[in-house]
This record gives structure tokens, C-alpha cells and sequence, in this order.
């Protein structure tokens, strides 16, 4: 049985809908969207996830050598579908031993993705993007700047796509050597590919 929705931002307990208003309720953080216990990783789960995703599912494709898939998790509910998700991937880090990777795409305000870099707000918050990027990916061909954001136990970046956010939080901080790659990122919703998957990464688990 999967467990109950927590808030996306401290993953604390919400009070669900009810007769007088349709929103979920953090008591720290107030309406926010429901984050969804974690899909494991598996063609069944991405399917889900694809039918239900209101952003990107973004994957780096081809993706790293060694480095595989290891989980799903999103934002949302059935009335909104998903407006954030995450992809967690695992795999060996350039600089040697195991690493992770969570590329989360999310309308902007959720703040899963926040979370994950440890940012206290939704957003990437005050003097994001007004120096030069610290990363790119490319999606279609072209570029997206990156910005390295506060993170004390991961190496985070931010950026924006397609009107979302899009962010890659790698651990452990030496892990953001991989950024320097220029990953290339493909839309799961556009076509499922055969990826390879892993044990669930635990890091959906917090």
C-alpha cells in the first residue's frame, strides 16, 4: 500500500481536501500540491507518470555508462496531474564511487526541487541567473544555462525550460563534475525509451 501525500517543500503530513476547499494543506507552508509517495523504478510506473505529467520528464539520453534509472516521484493530484517530477537516477560518479542524480522539471512555486538542493523557498529565490552559468544541459539541440544554487551536501543547479523550472541535484557534491558534460535531455512524455533500471533510490524516500 503506498503511504499518505506530504508536503513537497519539509515532506510534513497534510490535511487532505475536505467539503470546504479543494486544496492540501501544509501547516507550515499552506496550499501546496501533494507529493506522492515514490514510483519504483519500472516501465509500469513511467507509464503512470507519463499519462499524468503537466511538465517534462526529463532524462538525460544517452545516458551516463554505468548510470541507471531508480525512481519516479511527482507532485500533483487527480483533479491538477502532475505539476512537478522528479527522476532519480544512480550511478558511478566521475570521480569515483556511487553518485545520484535527481532532475526534477516543476511549475514554478511547488518547490520540490528546492527541497532537494536544501533552498529554504519555493524557487531559486533572490539574484538567481544574473551571472554567468555555471552549467548547461541541451534539450532539442539547444543550450539551457545552469546556476549553481545553495547546497551544503549536494552540488544543485537551476535553470528554466520549456516555461518550468528545471533542476539537477547531484550527490555527493563532487558529483557535479558530471554537469560539466553537458547532458543531453530527452521528454519521457515524447517517447518512454528503453531505459535501464535500478534499485529505488532512497534519497525519494526523504
Amino acid at each position: 500500500m503506498r503511504t499518505a501525500p506530504t508536503c513537497p517543500r519539509c515532506r510534513g503530513t497534510l490535511i487532505p481536501p475536505s467539503v470546504w476547499t479543494s486544496a492540501w494543506l501544509c501547516p507550515e507552508h499552506g496550499e501546496v500540491g501533494p507529493l506522492l509517495p515514490p514510483w519504483r523504478p519500472c516501465r509500469e510506473a513511467l507509464e503512470v507518470v507519463r499519462s499524468r505529467a503537466r511538465v517534462p520528464v526529463w532524462v538525460p539520453w544517452p545516458l551516463p555508462p554505468g548510470w541507471l534509472v531508480t525512481g519516479f516521484a511527482e507532485v500533483g493530484d487527480d483533479r491538477s496531474g502532475a505539476l512537478a517530477v522528479a527522476v532519480a537516477l544512480s550511478g558511478p560518479s566521475p570521480l569515483g564511487g556511487p553518485a545520484d542524480l535527481m532532475i526534477v522539471a516543476e511549475e514554478p512555486g511547488i518547490g520540490l526541487g528546492s527541497s532537494y538542493a536544501g533552498l529554504p523557498g519555493p524557487d531559486p529565490g533572490h539574484g538567481f541567473g544574473v551571472c554567468v552559468p555555471n552549467a548547461k544541459l541541451v534539450i532539442d539541440g539547444h543550450p539551457v544555462s545552469m546556476w549553481a544554487v545553495g547546497c551544503d551536501v549536494a552540488a544543485a543547479y537551476a535553470g528554466e525550460a520549456l516555461a518550468n523550472w528545471i533542476w539537477a541535484v547531484l550527490w555527493p557534491g563532487s558529483a557535479g563534475v558530471l554537469m560539466l558534460e553537458k547532458l543531453n535531455l530527452h521528454d519521457l512524455r515524447e517517447n518512454a525509451l528503453d531505459l535501464p533500471y535500478g534499485a529505488l533510490c532512497p534519497r525519494l524516500e526523504t
